[in-house]
């Protein structure tokens, strides 16, 4: 299983209505970045992922789990280059995680939200994920 973050301006698509989106989900559409794409077709169903909230809050405020695979963006118009996964909400976060939080971590310094902040959806390493969710008050996260 890998982890994952993914970007979203909540005046688009918030945390609430990605909770709101239920169990079955929703797609993750829209995404133009050959890299993030990339990402996306490398994900496997359960993969675990933050939600993070750009442009407003910057923090990460809840965590995710890819529940469909890879497959057309309907939203591409019949443009075969993009591709989505399905995501799920799993749980808020106990305490939202601030980008000023992560950027002052050294343990995060390499992290993609720090290096890459353009990356709509981006790689987690393990130890990463373990660092920010014990800093968002989980000392047992979700795998």
């Amino acid at each position: 299983m890998a982890n994952w973050l993914y970007k979203s301006e909540p005046h688009k698509w918030s945390w609430q209505m990605q909770k709101d989106a239920g169990e079955a989900g929703t797609e993750w559409t829209g995404v133009r970045n050959y890299q993030a794409r990339n990402n996306m077709r490398a994900m496997q169903v359960g993969d675990k992922g933050f939600f993070y909230h750009s442009n407003e809050g910057l923090e990460i405020v809840g965590i995710t789990e890819v529940c469909a695979l890879s497959h057309p963006d309907s939203t591409a118009e019949g443009d075969a280059r993009w591709d989505c996964v399905d995501i799920r909400a799993v749980m808020d976060m106990p305490r939202p995680v601030s980008l000023k939080e992560i950027k002052e971590n050294p343990k995060l310094a390499k992290m993609s939200l720090v290096t890459s902040m353009r990356l709509s959806v981006q790689p987690v390493t393990e130890d990463e994920w373990i660092e920010v969710c014990r800093m968002g008050g989980l000392d047992n996260p979700p795998r």
